[in-house]
């Protein structure tokens, strides 16, 4: 399947546009998820079901951080994040998302 070149600079504008709304709209529902879950920590820390102390969290943060930074330099080299458009659909998946 050929693409005809009088619609052939649609491509690569769009497709950048797509995946910014898309990993804007991820963005957006984890920072909501994320909230929620750091809020219900806060009710369980308050009523004293859970305790946690500084070196328990630091500890954690230091064992899952490298994990999560390895995983950010992989999407690195596959987002086209210095597409104009891919900008644009990020800040629209952000805002609507």
């Amino acid at each position: 399947m050929e693409i005809p070149p009088e619609i052939a600079w649609i491509v690569p504008v769009i497709v950048p546009l797509i995946v910014g709304l898309l990993v804007g709209a991820i963005i957006r529902r984890t920072i909501k998820l994320a909230t929620i879950v750091i809020a219900l920590v806060i009710v369980l820390v308050a009523t004293g079901c859970v305790s946690f102390g500084f070196q328990d969290i630091y500890d954690k943060a230091m064992e899952i951080l490298p994990k999560l930074w390895d995983g950010a330099q992989g999407l690195k080299g596959v987002l086209p994040y210095s597409s104009v458009t891919f900008l644009i659909g990020l800040a629209l998946g952000l805002w609507k998302g």
